[in-house]
Parts: C-alpha cells; sequence; structure tokens
C-alpha cells in the first residue's frame, strides 16, 4: 500500500506501506487506508515522532559502539527515520499552525 497524506496547508506526503504503518504506528495508530489528525491531536503526534526519533538515533549510536567493541563494523541506515519522517513532521506543523486536518485515503 502506499500512503498519501494530504492538507490544505502543504504539499502531498507519499510513503510506501512499511515507512507509512511506521509513522501511524509512533503515532499510536494502526495501520489504516483511510484516516484523519485532527489539529487538536497534532502536538501529541509531533511529541511522538520528535521522541522516536531521539530513541532511533540513540539506539543506532548504541548499536554502533557495541559493534565498534568487537571490532566490526556496522553502517549506518542509508535514510534514517529523522530523514523520513522530516515532510510529514513539518506538514503537521504546518497544518497544526493554520487549524487544518491531515487526511490520507479519501
Amino acid at each position: 500500500m502506499i500512503y498519501k497524506f494530504k492538507s490544505k496547508d502543504a504539499a502531498d506526503v507519499v510513503m510506501l506501506g512499511p515507512n507509512g504503518d511506521q509513522l501511524l504506528r509512533i503515532l499510536g495508530r494502526e495501520p489504516s487506508a483511510k484516516g484523519i489528525i485532527e489539529p487538536a491531536d497534532m502536538p501529541a503526534a509531533i511529541a511522538a515522532i520528535e521522541q522516536a526519533v531521539r530513541d532511533d538515533e540513540a539506539d543506532t549510536e548504541r548499536r554502533q559502539k557495541e559493534a565498534e567493541a568487537k571490532g566490526e563494523v556496522v553502517q549506518p541506515p542509508a535514510v534514517t527515520l529523522r530523514q523520513r519522517v522530516w515532510p510529514f513532521l513539518e506538514m503537521l506543523r504546518q497544518c497544526h499552525r493554520d487549524g487544518h486536518p491531515i487526511v490520507w485515503g479519501v
């Protein structure tokens, strides 16, 4: 499945299924073909994404340090969670500021 997040305030954000599923789970939602994020829910969504990014970066750093201690080399992910969710996070911020929902699948 492909997610196409839409709003009146920003360009569409398109994510492949696994990435969109991950994003929705970060937001505390089950992946679904249709949905809406209301402006009132956006501060909590922004905070959840920011915390997930911090957790992901801390986990990556921990794994790299463990690998270095064993003399191994670990390649960082080609695209980090921070990079992947940035467009959606910007959409959330703009929509919250302007008071419009984000929808997908409609």
